[in-house]
């Protein structure tokens, strides 16, 4: 058992960055554990590789929900990473921040310190974007954003005319001064390589001697002196171990794994410990409580013209876009298959928009529980349009189901729970129509296969969201922020209420979605 000034669990995109920041000064000895192992490998550096670690258990926890009444009972397939960068390693490379009210209700809320005008120049420092600094833009930081105009499929041309058909206007940067209207996304990607929370943050601080990174090293108890956080237990290529802390415990591994540690550790619902037999250190009803994730709907179609699918399709398209990629680190392979996309009010009585859009010049039909096959889209031309609520009102939640750290916990999503939130989304999915019906699209569609134009009215529409709509893999609030231990989980600095020397910073202390 080595001593630590920190000891950050999880290298995620939260935790990679919290290794950086506390070694710089070269003053704090770090311990860095992580239940996967390194993310150096060919589909997570590809850009486009995110559809293979999408499936792939060496990287990815895999994770099913419970049975969803709310989406016809269906399992949703839950990925996030398993590997040095977390989901950052695994996911899209969209970059959205999210509207300035959101972080400003956080403030509102209680949580001094987090209002828009303290978090926007912490986004700052962290970018380097590509277009240089601004008001609301960093130049200079790890974590590269690419503007990836003049390099996205023709057809965006198509998708961003019809927007504006629609009544949205162009807005070429969703991360600027407004969110609302139609573009081009942003994406986490420098010379064609994705840049991950480990690529940007985690890789150079590997060189400092006062971090210690253990891969393949699951914490399963956080370890206490009464109510004072002291080390970790882990299992380590199987074997358990323990680490003591003379500083900080923080809690970095995700809004699954972060309430699904403390509840093993005695903090969560007193009843569900006690029902398992472990000791309960503080009773917090919000430890896996309030979970809220976006949701979306796609509606598929068939292409008059050419799309991504007629180049990733055959082989020789595989073969011309992979010498494409090792000659230059451009085309498809180096960009993500979300090119286009957009914000709108789905009611003019709005402030502010409410909804997100997605564009992909690529087509696939999804197999269960949701594996994504960028590399063999449909055998014909086609593209998808997506719709998704920003800011849903339903909420779920999770649990341990056992006292066994290796089991993973039971996620009750609850999506589309309120009359709201079914609202919002057939409000979308009827966007989605009129998007297609516009002069720009109808003319490149051939023919509306998913859900089809059979699928008309609301009862029919509504049927067709719960059948078939999913997540955009974005799961928050499972240890949520605010001043009231009675529903929330940790304080403004992030400290755990009713414990001391223990932290969480993720995405669990989110109070409520971002929007995007």
């Amino acid at each position: 058992m080595s001593d630590y000034d920190y000891i950050i669990v999880g290298a995620g995109s939260a935790g990679c960055v919290l290794a950086n920041r506390l070694t710089e000064s070269g003053r704090h000895r770090v311990l860095l554990l992580e239940a996967g192992g390194s993310d150096r490998r060919f589909w997570i550096t590809v850009p486009i590789g995110y559809g293979k670690t999408f499936y792939d258990a060496r990287y990815n926890w895999k994770y099913l929900t419970e049975p969803d009444p709310g989406t016809a009972n269906r399992v949703s397939y839950w990925p996030r990473g398993k590997v040095l960068g977390g989901s950052s390693s695994i996911n899209a490379m969209v970059y959205i921040r999210g509207q300035a009210e959101d972080f400003d209700s956080w403030a509102d809320a209680g949580n001094p310190g987090w209002a828009w005008r303290d978090v926007l120049p912490y986004f700052k420092k962290s970018e380097d974007f590509a277009q240089g600094a601004s008001e609301f833009h960093g130049a200079g930081g790890p974590m590269h954003v690419s503007d990836t105009t003049g390099q996205v499929h023709p057809v965006c041309r198509d998708y961003l005319a019809a927007g504006q058909q629609a009544g949205l206007a162009l807005n070429n940067d969703f991360n600027g001064a407004s969110q609302e209207g139609i573009g081009l996304y942003q994406i986490l990607t420098r010379g064609g390589f994705r840049v991950s929370s480990a690529r940007a943050f985690l890789h150079p601080a590997m060189q400092r001697n006062n971090l210690t990174v253990r891969q393949r090293a699951q914490a399963t108890r956080i370890l206490f002196e009464g109510k004072r956080a002291i080390g970790v237990e882990y299992a380590e290529h199987g074997i358990r171990q323990q680490a003591r802390c003379r500083g900080e415990i923080i809690l970095s591994a995700g809004a699954i794994n972060t309430p699904q540690l403390l509840q093993l550790s005695g903090i969560g619902p007193g009843g569900l410990l006690q029902s398992f037999g472990i000791e309960t250190i503080v009773d917090r009803p919000a430890v896996g409580a309030n979970l809220q994730d976006h949701l979306s709907v796609d509606y598929l179609y068939r292409s008059r013209r050419p799309t991504l699918n007629n180049v990733l399709r055959p082989w020789w398209g595989k073969l011309l876009v992979g010498i494409e990629y090792v000659v230059s680190r451009r085309g498809p392979l180096a960009l993500s298959v979300n090119q286009a996309g957009g914000f709108f009010r789905s009611s003019p009585a709005l402030t502010r928009p409410d909804m997100q859009l997605y564009f992909s010049p690529l087509s696939y039909i999804k197999a269960p529980p949701g594996k994504r096959p960028l590399m063999s889209p449909d055998p014909y031309p086609g593209f998808l349009l997506s719709v998704s609520p920003c800011r849903p009102e339903s909420r779920g939640h999770l649990q341990i189901r056992s006292p066994d750290p290796f089991a993973a916990p039971a996620i009750h999503p609850n999506y589309l729970a309120t009359a709201h939130d079914v609202a919002e989304m057939l409000a979308g999915v009827r966007f989605l129509r009129r998007l297609a019906g516009t002069p720009a699209l109808a003319a490149l569609i051939e023919e509306e296969l998913k859900p089809g134009p059979g699928v008309q009215g609301d009862d029919a529409l509504i049927q067709d969201i719960r059948k078939r709509a999913g997540t955009v893999f974005h799961p928050v609030s499972t240890c949520r922020m605010g001043p009231d231990a009675a529903d929330s989980v940790v304080d403004a600095r992030l400290e755990v209420h009713g414990v001391t020397g223990l932290r969480i910073v993720d995405a669990s202390i989110f109070p409520s979605l971002t929007s995007g």
